[in-house]
């Protein structure tokens, strides 16, 4: 960690993976398992989604504290099994010494994380489980978590689904890891079936809009970029983003450092090494300096208010 007399904020990847966890010997680099980072920010543990990168974050958590009670915050950014799938086997869970606070906004939150650990599925029921967890359906926008400040956006993606802004004293995190890009005209808001085709359009343009506004000037904007664009062009309407699209959206919101994630389970590394290096030649066209990088079990960055 960088020396500094400022607070520094931490961010660690633990899955980076969409749809489905793929370990194997083509996934080694980038990594195998499915959406989870960990945030540490002003003495708070900010944990974003719970896919099955959350299982070693939670091993290495107790090995960290101890016999010392953790306190977790965990926010969803929505149902689908990728982002929740892991949290059954979260070991902080298992002790109940530590208090586990879990956030999200869809209605079904507490039964949907309730079914996945019910009978058949799972043998240990959620409220069997001896940590002191609460779950909590948000429904403000904008909250604080100690003195972190979070913003919330809904997302283009089917279902109920958000994005995060962490804001701290030492710099701003953005966390969009589903999200299909606007220019396709393709909406996933409820209703959106009733809207004209032109209606659609300028849905689309107001709602990109306001999205660019929501990431403007964050300093690492993590960000689905699922697809090639080739491969985009028969996936519109899957709810995730392309490499030119993920571009785009990131120089015009003028965002310091993008890290492309939500990896497709059939893109093995090489595949993502092709991607990545598009993206970064897209960026350097530019006059702006982007900076691209792709998302990696395990990568940490910094921000220290410099």
């Amino acid at each position: 960690m960088p020396a500094s007399a400022e607070p520094v904020v931490r961010l660690k990847l633990w899955g980076v993976r969409g749809s489905t966890p793929v370990p194997g010997p083509g996934t080694l680099r980038y990594g195998g398992n499915t959406t989870c980072a960990e945030v540490r920010a002003e003495g708070e543990i900010i944990v974003l989604d719970a896919g099955t990168g959350i299982r070693e974050l939670g091993a290495a958590l107790e090995k960290e504290f101890g016999a010392n009670p953790i306190k977790i915050s965990v926010l969803l950014t929505h149902l689908h099994w990728d982002h929740i799938q892991g949290f059954p086997f979260f070991v902080p869970a298992y002790n109940d010494k530590n208090e586990i606070h879990i956030y999200g906004y869809d209605g079904g939150l507490r039964e949907i994380l309730k079914g996945q650990m019910a009978a058949p599925f799972f043998p240990v029921a959620l409220y069997d489980l001896p940590g002191r967890i609460e779950i909590k359906k948000l429904h403000k926008m904008d909250f604080d978590i100690g003195r972190v400040h979070i913003r919330a956006h809904y997302m283009n993606h089917p279902g109920v689904c958000v994005g995060y802004r962490l804001e701290t004293n030492s710099g701003t995190i953005a966390f969009l890891p589903d999200d299909e890009p606007y220019d396709s005209f393709k909406l996933h808001s409820s209703r959106s079936d009733l809207l004209s085709p032109e209606q659609i359009r300028v849905r689309s343009k107001v709602e990109r809009a306001e999205l660019v506004h929501f990431l403007s000037h964050a300093d690492i904007l993590i960000l689905d970029a699922q697809y090639t664009d080739e491969e985009y062009q028969s996936h519109i309407g899957w709810g995730h983003g392309s490499t030119s699209g993920c571009v785009a959206l990131a120089l015009d919101a003028e965002v310091k450092k993008l890290v492309l994630s939500h990896h497709d389970p059939n893109h093995d590394d090489a595949m993502l090494d092709e991607m990545i290096q598009k993206a970064q030649s897209l960026a350097a066209k530019s006059s702006t300096k982007l900076e691209v990088v792709g998302a990696r079990e395990g990568d940490e960055f910094f921000l220290s208010g410099h």
